[in-house]
């Protein structure tokens, strides 16, 4: 059983929803994202998988493979979110820092954190990015 998010002060919040957000090339397979998600740390702590709504399929996949709830967030959704990270590749396409970063943001709702900034997959198809968000 997890204990969920560091408050302030040491604290946890119990039950705080987990989000791994997902960026990806369209040759990037369920492995990139296997070991995107893996180098974050947090693959066994997850409670929602999020990317842009246009590259839901594949996740949809990994989604499938792991038992773990998938979404598709807007353009708006994703270039509303302000990332640690700042990839001009990721900016020209999707108008946003880290693609990966603001889907994990904008997955976890209102006042999220990022626990984890974008990792790479070693074939570098596919990033991954963790934040905290509101009770499951």
């Amino acid at each position: 059983t997890r204990l969920g998010a560091v408050l302030p002060g040491g604290a946890m919040e119990p039950d705080a929803m987990i989000v791994a957000g997902f960026g990806f090339t369209t040759r990037a397979t369920c492995d990139s994202l296997v070991d995107a998600l893996h180098q974050t740390g947090h693959a066994d702590r997850i409670d929602l998988l999020a990317t842009a709504a246009d590259k839901l399929d594949l996740l949809r996949d990994l989604s499938q493979a792991l038992g773990i709830p998938s979404t598709g967030l807007s353009h708006t959704d994703l270039a509303t979110q302000t990332t640690a990270t700042q990839s001009q590749a990721a900016q020209d396409a999707r108008q946003t820092g880290s693609v990966a970063e603001a889907a994990a943001l904008a997955g976890a709702g209102p006042h999220a954190k990022l626990l984890v900034t974008r990792c790479i997959s070693t074939d570098r198809m596919a990033t991954c990015a963790i934040a905290t968000g509101g009770p499951t």
